[in-house]
């Protein structure tokens, strides 16, 4: 039922406005609706009738007459909701990854909480990640979320050896799970390494000196790998020992993806200068594929580059390439940002208007020693001056980038994988600081396993809600929406002998999280049984 303003016209042209109570039903499957009662006309009932009316209805209605006597109420706390409300609806219906869980354990007979603490764990990674021993005895505590109220500190131990023993079967289930629920092509996924390091001994197993990419060879390291698709959603990762290169971490990923997921090609995307040279003709020589950023600037036959006669294909509104061969054999696409090439012009039309000010003023000291001035610059006996030469050199690059590659996909396809790298590059950031890799706290090869297993499935299920949003059109960032999910609580509330559950307001884009997943946010009030 609901409430109808009636307006009727007088005949002198005013109106008069009358409040209807209406019921809505159907019959032989059209909508119809009923006036139950004639309320009376507005502007009397708006003496104060119809506030006396509300509050005698509210007495009918619990959870609105603990609304109207807050005063009286009693709060027993307030925890926060909202990234719990997502994130497990996720992980319950979207991605399926609860039922998974819970079919491995039936078949295994294990009786533990296995699965409510790999959800909070996960759920901690996305929020606030702490130890193990920090969830357990503080943010824990500030979360409402009923199942995980009976998890002690022993089953979230526990839950890292079960997901190290099943890792395979969980992902091989997701790897299917997300390219029905997204429609991936899953021909073609991405491939990066990085490495981590243990503070102290670390598992034999996994620690061992090798290349450190953290630059800390005072450190036993660890290697990591991650495949994503090209929508940026994590599908599997691999963790290897730390004296492990990066083309038999490679060899062995793509081997794994042809046996477990019969996935035909898989292609290692780097960025500028992480990739030397003898590996990628090692990945060539296996047989394997990749794309890499490749350094533009002291390149001997960069000028033949730069002005390679062919026009730029316009990808997106700040992107364009062309596709440009070296001695017929290496092949090369050039990107074009011109947005980006604003931003450097007037970066660079800034810092020369500071070298100006500095050599009018006679203050050169220290100007070859700092790298910013010092390409602009050249020095004789006598003085320093501008290097205009140099500055026009300088201009041919602005907001250009060049890739190198040994695939056959169309320069456009080639540009916007690269551009997808940076989804790789913040996981593994997450991986390592926001998600806590570093320090790792857990000594056992299954505890390290369990905990990097952890942190991608928390990278999956923040990926999916990221590619909800995309395809919803929803304007609001995912860090904005989880920002104001986190604004999102539940407070509970005694009255008169019995508990209610208040949610506080949606405040900015948190509602989108809900709109996208096509969920209803919980009622502002009701009973707790």
């Amino acid at each position: 039922m609901f409430v109808r303003k009636k307006a009727f016209t007088n005949k002198d042209g005013t109106t008069r406005e009358y409040l209807q109570l209406v019921e809505s039903y159907r019959v032989n499957g059209k909508s119809r609706q009923r006036v139950v009662a004639n309320l009376g006309r507005l502007e009397d009932l708006q003496d104060g009738q119809l506030d006396r009316l509300i509050e005698n209805l509210t007495r009918f209605s619990e959870t609105q007459w603990v609304k109207m006597n807050l005063d009286e109420t009693q709060a027993s706390w307030s925890k926060q909701w909202g990234p719990a409300l997502i994130f497990h609806n996720l992980w319950e219906e979207k991605l399926g990854l609860g039922p998974c869980v819970r079919r491995i354990l039936n078949r295994t007979e294990k009786t533990s909480p296995f699965e409510e603490a790999l959800f909070a764990m996960v759920l901690n990674r996305l929020c606030d990640p702490l130890s193990k021993l920090g969830l357990n005895e503080r943010w824990l505590q500030g979360i409402y979320h009923p199942p995980l109220e009976k998890l002690q500190l022993h089953h979230f131990y526990l839950a890292l050896d079960f997901v190290a023993e099943y890792k395979d079967e969980i992902e091989s289930f997701l790897f299917d799970r997300v390219r029905n629920l997204f429609n991936c092509e899953l021909d073609l996924v991405f491939w990066d390494t990085t490495s981590t390091y243990f503070e102290g001994s670390g598992p034999e197993e996994l620690a061992r000196y090798g290349y450190s990419k953290d630059k800390r060879p005072d450190r036993l390291p660890i290697m990591i790998g991650l495949l994503m698709t090209k929508e940026g959603i994590p599908v599997a990762h691999h963790i290897f020992p730390g004296n492990t290169g990066d083309v038999r971490t490679f060899k062995a990923a793509f081997s794994d993806l042809r046996r477990r997921f019969n996935v035909t090609r898989v292609i290692m995307v780097g960025d500028r200068g992480m990739v030397s040279k003898k590996v990628l003709q090692e990945i060539s020589a296996a047989g394997l594929q990749y794309i890499v950023g490749v350094k533009m600037r002291r390149r001997p036959d960069i000028d033949r580059m730069l002005s390679w006669n062919a026009p730029y294909t316009r990808v997106k509104e700040n992107l364009k390439v062309k596709e440009v061969w070296s001695n017929g054999i290496s092949r090369y696409i050039f990107c074009f940002n011109p947005e980006g090439a604003e931003r450097d012009r007037n970066a660079r039309r800034e810092m020369i208007i500071k070298l100006k000010k500095k050599l009018n003023s006679g203050n050169i000291k220290g100007l070859l020693g700092n790298k910013g001035y010092r390409q602009y610059l050249k020095a004789s006996k006598n003085a320093v001056t501008i290097d205009h030469d140099a500055i026009r050199r300088e201009a041919r690059y602005d907001g250009k980038y060049m890739l190198k590659t040994n695939t056959d996909l169309p320069p456009d396809q080639v540009a916007l994988a690269y551009k997808e790298l940076w989804r790789v590059e913040r996981a593994f950031r997450q991986l390592k600081s926001g998600l806590e890799l570093r320090p790792i706290y857990h000594w056992t090869e299954s505890r390290v396993r369990g905990h990097v297993m952890v942190c991608f499935l928390a990278l999956v299920l923040e990926s999916a809600l990221i590619r909800y949003l995309k395809e919803k059109q929803s304007k609001a960032g995912y860090l904005q929406v989880m920002a104001d999910l986190a604004t999102l609580h539940a407070i509970q509330f005694s009255f008169n002998d019995k508990s209610y559950l208040f949610r506080t307001e949606l405040n900015g884009d948190a509602y989108e999280a809900f709109r996208v997943l096509g969920l209803r946010p919980p009622l502002k009030a009701q009973i707790l049984t």
